[in-house]
C-alpha cells in the first residue's frame, strides 16, 4: 500500500483523520495496486503444478517485495528480502528458508531505509531500491555495511532495477521510476501522458574497486508511443547477449504484458504477452547458457496462486507456464543458477503473498516443462 508522509497534527486530530478514512473505505494503493483479485483457479490458463521446495515463515507485518541471493566463499546461501512495511531487509537461509536475521530500520541514514522495494545482488554487493528516500542504497556482503547511494537527485518515485558489469571497471545500474500524474477519486495514481513518459528509467554507473563510493547518472530513456510506452513500471531485466531489455507494463487499462527493449532503452516494436497475462505482468528472471541458449520467466500475479510464464531466450516463444501450490500474489522473483548443496542445477525464488518466500528448484521446473536441467543437457 502507498505510503503518505504528512505534517505533525494533533493526536486527536489523527484519530479523526484515521476514523474518516475508515468510514468512507478509501484505500491508498500503489500505482500497481488494483481493487481487483484475479484468481488462477478461475482463469483457465494451461498450466503445470510444482510444489515448492520450501516457504519461509509468514510474517504478515513485514510487507515483503523482492528477493536476491548470494553465495558465499564457503557455499552458505544467503537470500535476502526487502519488507516495505517495516524498512529493513529479511535475511533467509537460501538452502532451507529458516530466518537468519533482519536487518535495518526506518531512516535515511546509512544502514537504514525507508519503503526498501527492488533489491539485486551483483558480485559481492547488494543494491537497494528506497522508494521513499528516492535512492539506490549499495551495501557489502556478507556484513551489509553500507557502501553509500546514489539517485537522490533523479528519482521521484523508483521500485525496481537491473544491474550489470559495464566494461569499465564497474556496473551499470537500470532503475524504473513510477513516477505519477496525479491521483483520482478513488485515490487511484495516474499515469502522466505519453509524452512525459521518455524518463522512466534512469542510468548510472557505479565504481566497485576501493577507495571512496562513486556513482554517475547517465540519463533516462522511456518510449513515448502508444504501442512502447511504459505506463506502470516495476521489473525489467537485461540480457547482454541478445542486446534485450524486459520490462513488465503493469497497466490493466492499456494491457499487462513485457515489452521488448534494447539495451539502449529502444523499444524494439515486440510486446509479450499482450492478452496471455491475465492479471499483472510483474518479477522478471532470465536462465543463460553460453552459447546464448536459455529461458526467460516472467510473472502473472494471481492473488491464489502466481503463474510463471516461461519463454525461449532467443526467439522468445511462449514455452509454458507453471504454478506452486501455494505461493500466490508475487512481486519479485530471483533466479540464482549457480549449484548449492540442495539445489544442484539452481532455484527459483518468488515472493509469497508480501508475507514470505518460496523456493522451487530448478530440476522440478525443468522436468515439469521440458526444459532443460544445465546448459550441458
Amino acid at each position: 500500500m502507498r505510503l503518505r508522509i504528512a505534517p505533525p497534527v494533533t493526536v486527536s486530530l489523527i484519530g479523526l483523520l484515521l476514523l474518516s478514512a475508515c468510514a468512507s473505505g478509501r484505500v491508498e494503493r500503489e500505482p500497481d495496486e488494483t481493487g481487483a483479485e484475479p484468481m488462477l483457479a478461475t482463469a483457465n490458463v494451461p498450466h503445470q503444478v510444482i510444489r515448492e521446495a520450501f516457504l519461509t515463515a509468514r510474517t504478515p507485518k513485514e510487507n515483503v517485495d523482492s528477493p536476491a541471493s548470494w553465495i558465499a566463499p564457503d557455499g552458505r546461501v544467503l537470500l535476502l528480502a526487502t519488507s516495505k512495511k517495516t524498512s529493513r531487509l529479511m535475511i533467509y537461509d537460501g538452502d532451507t528458508g529458516t530466518e537468519l536475521r533482519r536487518y535495518g530500520s526506518a531512516g535515511a541514514k546509512p544502514g537504514q531505509f525507508l519503503r526498501p522495494n527492488g533489491i539485486a545482488v551483483h558480485g559481492d554487493r547488494v543494491y537497494v531500491v528506497e522508494r521513499d528516500n528516492h535512492r539506490v542504497q549499495v551495501l557489502q556482503l556478507p556484513g551489509l555495511e553500507s557502501l553509500g547511494s546514489f539517485g537522490g537527485a533523479e528519482l521521484k518515485q523508483p521500485y525496481g532495477l537491473w544491474v550489470r558489469d559495464s566494461g569499465n571497471g564497474g556496473v551499470e545500474v537500470l532503475v524504473s521510476d513510477a513516477y505519477m500524474a496525479g491521483e483520482d477519486a478513488n485515490g487511484d495514481e495516474i499515469p502522466p501522458p505519453l509524452a512525459e513518459l521518455n524518463a522512466r528509467y534512469k542510468r548510472y554507473q557505479v565504481g566497485t574497486g576501493a577507495g571512496a563510493f562513486q556513482a554517475r547518472y547517465l540519463g533516462a530513456f522511456g518510449d513515448t508511443t502508444e504501442a512502447g510506452a511504459i505506463r506502470v513500471p516495476e521489473s525489467l531485466w537485461g540480457d547482454v547477449t541478445h542486446d534485450r531489455l524486459l520490462i513488465a507494463e503493469e497497466d490493466l487499462k492499456t494491457g499487462t504484458a513485457v515489452r521488448e527493449y534494447d539495451l539502449s532503452g529502444k523499444y524494439r516494436g515486440r510486446t509479450l504477452g499482450l492478452g496471455l497475462f491475465k492479471a499483472q505482468a510483474e518479477g522478471i528472471a532470465l536462465w543463460t547458457c553460453p552459447d546464448g541458449s536459455g529461458y526467460w520467466i516472467a510473472t502473472d500475479q494471481f492473488k491464489d496462486r502466481s503463474l510463471f510464464h516461461v519463454f525461449d531466450r532467443q526467439t522468445l516463444a511462449h514455452l509454458g507456464a507453471f504454478s506452486g501450490e501455494t505461493v500466490g500474489n508475487t512481486d519479485g522473483v530471483w533466479l540464482q543458477q549457480r549449484a548449492t548443496k540442495r539445489f544442484p542445477q539452481g532455484v527459483f525464488y518468488a515472493v509469497h503473498d508480501d508475507m514470505g518466500v518460496g523456493a522451487f528448484d530448478w530440476r522440478d521446473i525443468a522436468k515439469a516443462l521440458s526444459l532443460r536441467e544445465s546448459c550441458g543437457g
